[in-house]
């Protein structure tokens, strides 16, 4: 079987799959439980000046026949005194000293206040921090979480106020309710990160009631944004996983979250970059015990590809992830139907007709009704075989070219040089 241990920035754990902080790594109970599951490691919910959270505070999107496409919450950090908290963190991390204990972190942006709360945190033993600066709801109107991950400078300046006073890693947590993440994962970097981890929820709004005017969820006929995740937001949080991981400025490993339910996700982020995973929703959604699931699967997806270690797999995939105007423009696919399949439901047809390119034709033959791509016609938009019911019903086929490779800078550069008074010739 493959090694699954993994070392983030330092931190080891037993395998990639840890526990997000939230609701899942509240208490010393619940984090040796998803131990005993198999869990490698944990973030403890976040720990601060305790809150009163309200009563009703989490709200789910359901679509299409599928329950928790998309999770809302409006829960903040712990709501139980700090040395509980590090009491529990005492006797989880005795009790499982090979797993990841980390502590996640919000105090008001002062040094003093960053110092105190790490030192004390480290006292009991933890493996490592995580600065939360993500959190979009309640604690971001106090100007902590989001409302510090969205200035770069104060991510820089606490990072760092951090760094001071810790010996154990520092991960920053990122917010994704920003317009550019590598911007403030650069400036964590340069207040001495040792990681980042990423994505804290999105800001949201579960839904209305349209019967009572209610907001989902609210709290006695009044509601507020929350923060979202869930398999929805996979793909945000996979994108911004790979902006950072390719950014030259970066460099320092990652800890993915966003979306992750199985064990495939888990190796689409390591991939993309990221060197372990944290997962909430999915746990919350189907309890502990699909790490079971989630274990078997990487290993056996290990063993089949021939692969000695996990940590093999970050990266592999980032060399791949460019910018558009780097993309061949004469790479060229086109949809194949196959008749014996195709359930002649006709909804490739329909797309591509009101929506695409009006390239598939509805024919009749000796056997009946089929359909069939002109190919001549067909740009390759994959829509037909994104709305096809039947799996390889329809094929993307890869059309040979006699045509170089050009990608629209390739273009541009060619047109600036021609521009230049350079002959074509002179150009090729």
């Amino acid at each position: 079987m493959a090694d699954l241990t993994i070392n983030l920035a330092g931190i080891k754990a037993p395998n990639p799959f840890w526990l997000a902080s939230a609701p899942p790594t509240n208490t010393g109970y619940q984090v040796q439980r998803a131990f005993e599951a198999g869990w490698g490691g944990a973030v403890w919910k976040t720990l601060g000046e305790p809150i009163i959270n309200t009563s009703s505070r989490f709200a789910a999107v359901h679509f299409n026949g599928q329950r928790v496409a998309g999770f809302n919450n409006i829960e903040l950090i712990t709501d139980r005194p700090l040395e509980v908290n590090l009491k529990e963190i005492y006797e989880t991390k005795k009790r499982f000293p090979n797993h990841a204990v980390v502590a996640s972190l919000m105090v008001e942006p002062k040094r003093e206040k960053w110092h105190e709360i790490v030192k004390r945190v480290e006292d009991v033993g933890v493996d490592g921090l995580e600065l939360n600066f993500g959190c979009p709801h309640g604690m971001a109107e106090r100007g902590m979480g989001a409302a510090s991950g969205q200035q770069p400078d104060l991510v820089e300046k606490q990072t760092m106020w951090a760094k001071e006073a810790a010996k154990t890693p520092v991960i920053v947590k990122l917010t994704p309710n920003i317009t550019d993440i590598t911007v403030t994962a650069r400036h964590a970097v340069m207040g001495g990160a040792d990681a980042i981890s990423m994505i804290n929820t999105i800001n949201s709004l579960a839904g209305v009631d349209i019967h009572s005017w209610n907001t989902i969820p609210h709290v006695g006929g009044k509601g507020a944004h929350g923060g979202y995740c869930g398999p929805a937001v996979k793909p945000i949080a996979l994108n911004m996983v790979a902006e950072c991981a390719r950014h030259p400025e970066i460099g320092v490993p990652i800890s993915g979250i966003g979306g992750i339910s199985t064990w495939q996700d888990a190796v689409e982020f390591m991939l993309m970059g990221a060197s372990g995973v944290q997962i909430c929703t999915a746990a919350m959604h189907h309890g502990f015990r699909i790490v079971e699931e989630m274990i078997d699967g990487l290993n056996n997806y290990l063993d089949e590809k021939g692969i000695e270690s996990v940590m093999e797999l970050v990266g592999k995939s980032v060399q791949r992830y460019s910018n558009w105007g780097d993309l061949d423009l004469n790479y060229k696919v086109v949809a194949r139907i196959n008749t014996d399949t195709c359930i002649n439901c006709n909804k490739c047809h329909i797309a591509c007709e009101d929506t695409s390119h009006q390239c598939i034709d509805m024919l009749t033959g000796a056997s009946g009704n089929y359909l069939e791509v002109r190919e001549e016609d067909c740009v390759g938009c994959n829509l037909c075989s994104i709305v096809c019911p039947v799996d390889g019903a329809i094929e993307m086929v890869e059309i040979a070219s006699d045509l170089n490779p050009m990608s629209w800078n390739d273009r541009q550069r060619t047109l600036a040089r021609l521009n230049a008074g350079q002959t074509e010739m002179e150009v090729v």
